[in-house]
Order: structure tokens, then C-alpha cells, then sequence
């Protein structure tokens, strides 16, 4: 075999390695699997509404404090209503009662609770708050869900 022969089915081989290569890269890189796509779980839908985030800002709350405490405590937050689209106007005309009703639920906390208490049950808290106070309403709540967006205890 000559060495123009020889030279280029080297070359040949490395373009057949590196073309390999590649392809087991991007296999690997893509989530590539022994299952094809049509075995593979099925993916749920999407919630098919679209969602805005209307905002309450610095809801403050005085903590109840114990008697002879030199200074008061106070809770200050920020609330996020994940509201549907078609229920965005009617969210922003019920925040002042969406104020309200927050005030009213964290009221009762004393310094010691209100520092004690994650953001998780802070969350509950306010959700069964507006729950209960929407339950009358036979529109419902214009929002599907009340996210904390900030939090202070002090």
C-alpha cells in the first residue's frame, strides 16, 4: 500500500471517528434514550388561561405585643395575586378589601408567632383568610392563588 493510500484512509477513519464522536455527544446532550418518543410518558397539558400577578404592596400590620414592651412590632409584607386574565380589572378593584382582609387575619399574631411562622404558613394563612371571606361571593375570587412577595417582622 502506498503512502497516498495509506495517508487517506487515516483521514478516513478520523472523519468517521469524529463524526461518531459528535453524534454520541449530541445524542447524549439531548436526553437521547433507547425509547422513542411515541413510548415516552405523556406530557400533561398546559393550564390553557393565562395569568397576570397584581400586586399589594407594604400591607402593615401592628403585632400585638406583651404588656410593658418599650417599642411595638410590626409585621410588613407584600401580597401577589395570581389572577386570570379576564379577572385582572376585577382583582385590582377588590385590593383595598384584599387589604383588609390580610390586616384583619394577621392582626392577631404576636411578635413571638409572627417570627415563628414560615413563609409556607404565612401563605395558608392568608389563602384561608380570602377563602373564607370570598366564600359568600357567588362570583368567587378574582385570583387563583395569594403568593408572599416580601416579608418583614420586626
Amino acid at each position: 500500500m502506498s503512502f497516498g493510500k495509506m495517508a487517506a484512509a487515516l483521514v478516513a477513519v478520523a472523519v468517521v471517528a469524529i463524526g461518531l464522536g459528535a453524534g454520541a455527544t449530541w445524542w447524549f446532550m439531548h436526553g437521547g434514550s433507547a425509547v422513542s418518543s411515541a413510548e415516552a410518558a405523556p406530557v400533561p397539558d398546559p393550564d390553557p388561561r393565562s395569568y397576570k400577578y397584581v400586586s399589594l404592596e407594604k400591607v402593615i400590620v401592628m403585632l400585638r405585643g406583651v404588656e410593658g414592651e418599650p417599642a411595638p412590632h410590626y409585621l410588613a409584607l407584600d401580597l401577589v395575586f395570581k389572577t386570570p386574565l379576564e379577572e385582572e380589572k376585577t382583582a385590582r378593584e377588590h385590593l383595598p378589601l384584599l387589604r383588609s382582609v390580610a390586616v384583619k387575619a394577621l392582626s392577631t399574631l404576636t411578635m413571638d408567632e409572627a417570627s415563628k411562622i414560615t413563609v409556607d404558613e404565612l401563605t395558608a394563612t392568608m389563602n384561608k383568610a380570602y377563602t373564607d371571606s370570598y366564600a359568600k361571593d357567588k362570583a368567587g375570587r378574582p385570583f387563583a392563588d395569594v403568593m408572599i412577595g416580601k416579608l418583614i417582622v420586626e
